[in-house]
């Protein structure tokens, strides 16, 4: 794999899309509805790129204060391109655009919450979510 990590990269909707049913994480995301999926990605703070050669593996969207808190939206890795360290050098590259005091904070997709222990994050018991 010849890897590249592109920091705010323009992404269209329809890659954004396959990228993430390639990861899974279109099953928790409105990829049926490409206005949604236009307005993730015009608003996002943040966008880092995982691509091999000209395809792209995995995606990291964040929206932030750059200072004190970073919400890591989408952290998606194609399935083909799992257990290779994307989905972590993906975190390091948003957390290389973030002052030094900020922290990353997520919502773990159900199958990923083993993940986050092991590169780093500490379980939060308060998360609250409220709408769809």
């Amino acid at each position: 794999m010849n890897e590249n990590y592109i920091c705010n990269k323009k992404i269209t909707s329809k890659e954004f899309i396959d990228i993430l049913n390639r990861s899974t994480l279109g099953e928790r995301r409105p990829v049926d509805a490409p206005k949604c999926i236009q307005g993730m990605l015009d608003h996002a703070d943040i966008l880092v790129v995982a691509m091999d050669n000209e395809k792209i593996v995995g995606v990291a969207r964040a929206i932030s204060d750059f200072n004190y808190a970073c919400y890591l939206s989408d952290l998606a890795v194609d399935l083909a391109y799992q257990h290779k360290g994307i989905g972590e050098k993906l975190i390091e590259k948003v957390k290389e655009q973030l002052k030094e005091s900020c922290k990353i904070i997520l919502l773990s997709a159900p199958d990923a919450v083993g993940y986050y222990p092991k590169v780093g994050f500490t379980q939060h018991s308060s998360a609250w979510v409220k709408g769809n």
